[in-house]
């Protein structure tokens, strides 16, 4: 095993997808006992998402689910991927943190990030226009002044508990978002939904120009990606396949569905606009056994110098799932070596 995967921690995001013929409430509970299966493995964070209205994901109160899993944990950090910033007062945001780092002191990860509602009747329901994504950074400003007691947008207010607290914050990043963390001197979550070239240059950027702030005293980049192991290549693409549907289904019917099973998208008649948005959302990520996993995990690791990595793999099979994740646990050998216990934000 080389020294870059097992010096990195690996860490999970779970969406909380449904499953075609499994209802929403299961979904949750299901990322409850994946969280707990996690913490066994070794992974370092357990975070869960923000979505409203969306028939394939379960997860809308992140905090409230966070506060869940940190509940059926003990030592795995918990957080948010993310917090959706435009969608909150800032205030209640970090009186939500605020508890939840009181109730489980030096386990809680704060991941923002600055996306809105999907679609028109979302954003109303919110009470958020589109254009609320534009004030992000002045939120960030307020949120973490809340925190530290310097926020003046709001005099002689206190968002206790949270002041004197220090929730880990993270800023979850495509493009020009990594700007805003280097100028906030937070820890990056960065993908490569846009390509990796636009994402390795978008990393250059922030260790170029990261301020040292009270949140970090130096860069410190999350890359974020889908990784799928099993025993075959061909098995391991076919659990790409559940969630690349659903992602061409919200692409040409702006609807995004709960996962089917990977044979039931294959014997579909897609359509063309179908078909390429299929094709799309099979690629760009690690795939493979277990061996070709750990060479190409440690090839993009090398190039993009990250401090960790989180994996966003969602399929439709639980048991599939969990069995990728475990296969990636041992490849990478967290929770036995020195990168579990080494220097990183919480």
């Amino acid at each position: 095993m080389s020294s870059v995967l097992r010096d990195t921690p690996f860490s999970v995001l779970d969406r909380s997808r449904t499953r075609a013929g499994q209802d929403r409430p299961r979904a949750l509970r299901d990322t409850v006992a994946f969280a707990r299966r996690a913490e066994e493995l070794g992974y370092h964070r357990f975070w869960v998402s923000e979505h409203h209205s969306v028939p394939g994901v379960a997860g809308s109160a992140p905090t409230v689910l966070a506060a869940a899993v940190a509940s059926a944990t003990s030592r795995i950090r918990v957080g948010t991927g993310g917090v959706m910033l435009p969608n909150h007062q800032p205030l209640v945001v970090a009186e939500q943190f605020g508890v939840l780092e009181a109730l489980f002191p030096g386990r809680i990860d704060m991941g923002l990030g600055r996306s809105v509602g999907f679609t028109e009747g979302i954003r109303k329901a919110l009470g958020r226009g589109k254009d609320a994504a534009g004030e992000f950074g002045t939120q960030l400003d307020e949120l973490l002044g809340w925190f530290t007691g310097t926020q003046r947008v709001h005099p002689q207010v206190h968002a206790w508990p949270a002041e004197g607290l220090r929730p880990s914050p993270f800023l979850l990043a495509v493009g020009s978002g990594a700007d805003l963390a280097a100028a906030h001197g937070l820890p990056l979550v960065i993908g490569g939904v846009r390509g990796e070239d636009t994402m390795l240059r978008a990393v250059d950027r922030y260790r170029a120009a990261f301020r040292p702030s009270p949140w970090a005293a130096e860069p410190y980049v999350v890359l974020s990606g889908t990784v799928a192991v099993a025993d075959s290549g061909e098995h391991a693409r076919r659990l790409l396949i559940p969630e690349a549907w659903s992602t061409a289904w919200s692409r040409t019917h702006g609807v995004f569905p709960a996962l089917e099973p990977y044979g039931q998208t294959l014997a579909r008649t897609m359509t063309g606009p179908e078909r390429d948005r299929f094709d799309e959302a099979m690629s760009g990520h690690l795939h493979g056994t277990p061996e070709d996993v750990a060479k190409s995990l440690e090839s993009l690791l090398r190039r993009s110098a990250a401090d960790e990595f989180l994996v966003t793999t969602s399929t439709y099979d639980r048991a599939e799932l969990l069995e990728s994740y475990r296969l990636l646990a041992e490849v990478t050998g967290i929770g036995r070596g020195p990168g579990i216990s080494g220097e990183r934000p919480g």
